[in-house]
């Protein structure tokens, strides 16, 4: 099997020589090949820029975006017609929690398949895919997968 390497590139310039409460958090990153910058920032909570994305929407992001790969994937292979699918992915930081980290990711996903398709069979893909996902399985904490299939 072919190794796959993921390489990101970061960058922050300011100062912070005013102290805490003083410094920008919002920061750029880029991962080669693609072109695109992503603008960054830290949560508004911790003095980020509330038009940017922060770290933990990303992971969270991720989270969503592997699922559906994944299960779109499984799908085609399966030979589904899946004609859309929206996920609201939702998580929280658990300020209770030693060390302070997010909550269960939880992905509420709405499948639109063609008329006649098996329901069940979209669910058990949609498990299969959630095995699957390189994020849900690298994360230490709970993604959790509610799946609404709806029929044209």
């Amino acid at each position: 099997m072919t190794s796959h390497t993921y390489a990101t590139h970061l960058r922050w310039d300011g100062s912070t020589a005013a102290g805490i409460r003083s410094y920008s958090r919002d920061h750029v990153a880029t991962a080669p090949p693609a072109a695109a910058e992503v603008a960054l920032s830290a949560d508004p909570a911790f003095r980020g820029t509330p038009e940017r994305l922060n770290p933990e929407q990303l992971l969270v992001m991720a989270a969503s975006s592997c699922q559906m790969l994944s299960f779109l994937g499984a799908a085609a292979r399966a030979g589904l017609d899946v004609r859309s699918y929206d996920d609201e992915a939702t998580s929280h930081l658990d300020l209770t929690a030693e060390p302070v980290r997010l909550g269960t990711i939880d992905l509420a996903v709405t499948v639109k398949v063609a008329a006649g398709t098996d329901q069940a069979k979209v669910q058990e893909l949609a498990e299969q895919a959630h095995r699957e996902c390189y994020i849900a399985n690298s994360l230490s904490v709970p993604v959790e997968v509610t799946i609404t299939v709806v029929s044209e």
